[in-house]
């Protein structure tokens, strides 16, 4: 959180974790490729429309669209909730080019090709349901986030 008031700013926490909400189409699908294809751990699943996974300081919450209730429940308006869309969170890793052909061996779905930017490479790959992951290997020591993600076991 950034705080724009100085004042204020003295008794906000800093969060030691993020959650990130995506709406899936499938739990079961979801779990299976966030666990197996890139290494995060089941933290919980007591309902058929929602699941709590997590990777060092990221917990990742996924929802299928529920109209009865939960974070995957429509909008006050009748908007069903969807997945897809381009807004994403990024996982820095320390080979782009061998994580991208592990993935592929495994079927994962990419969105385009590696790209090259002003503070390194990166890749969006998708989720089963269509959500975007981007894989990101800095090439600049400023762009580095801290914790590199180890690419998981085969």
């Amino acid at each position: 959180m950034i705080c724009s008031i100085p004042d204020n700013c003295n008794n906000i926490a800093m969060p030691e974790k993020i959650q990130i909400r995506y709406i899936v189409n499938d739990i079961n699908e979801a779990i299976e490729f966030y666990t197996e294809k890139l290494g995060f751990k089941l933290v919980m699943n007591p309902a058929p429309v929602f699941a709590m996974l997590s990777f060092n300081e990221l917990r990742l919450v996924l929802s299928v669209p529920n109209p009865s209730a939960g974070g995957g429940q429509s909008m006050p308006d009748g908007t069903i909730q969807s997945p897809g869309g381009w807004n994403r969170f990024a996982i820095e890793v320390s080979d782009l080019g061998e994580m991208v052909k592990s993935l592929r061996e495994k079927g994962v779905k990419f969105r385009n090709d590696i790209v090259t930017g002003t503070g390194g490479k990166q890749i969006i790959i998708e989720d089963p349901s269509g959500n975007p992951v981007e894989l990101f290997e800095p090439v600049l020591p400023e762009a580095k986030m801290g914790n590199q993600w180890k690419n998981p076991a085969p």
